[in-house]
């Protein structure tokens, strides 16, 4: 499992794994069926408490991304794509309001801000 702890991030561990797992889940590189690290053998590659890790996976539990069977670990789930797409473009828009809202406190006009989304955009 290649995932990347940033500790001094100010995100939560346990999130820092939900959305790289997430991430994984949707991009295709991790299967539907494919069994995850165990939560004692993540917590311990990541060198992080086992409850964080349970917590993560059971997250991804409840959104339905994952499963668990008793005894025998946390499956990869098959996911409602779409679903997720809107949800993830929902995250997006909310994040586009702030920056309108931050943009129209400060003065920014609405070319200037598209200027700036160009300029990113092409990076």
């Amino acid at each position: 499992m290649n995932i990347k702890i940033q500790s001094k991030s100010g995100i939560p561990i346990y999130e820092q794994i939900e959305k790289q797992l997430k991430e994984e889940i949707i991009e295709g590189r991790l299967k539907t069926g494919e069994l995850l690290p165990s939560i004692r053998s993540l917590a311990a590659e990541l060198k992080i408490s086992v409850i964080t890790t349970k917590r993560a996976y059971e997250d991804l539990e409840k959104e339905g991304m994952v499963y668990s069977v008793p005894g025998k670990g946390f499956y990869v789930d098959n996911p409602d794509l779409q679903y997720l797409n809107e949800k993830r473009t929902l995250g997006i828009e909310e994040k586009i309001k702030q920056i309108i809202d931050e943009a129209k406190k400060m003065g920014i006009s609405k070319e200037e801000l598209r200027d700036m989304i160009d300029i990113f955009w092409e990076e």
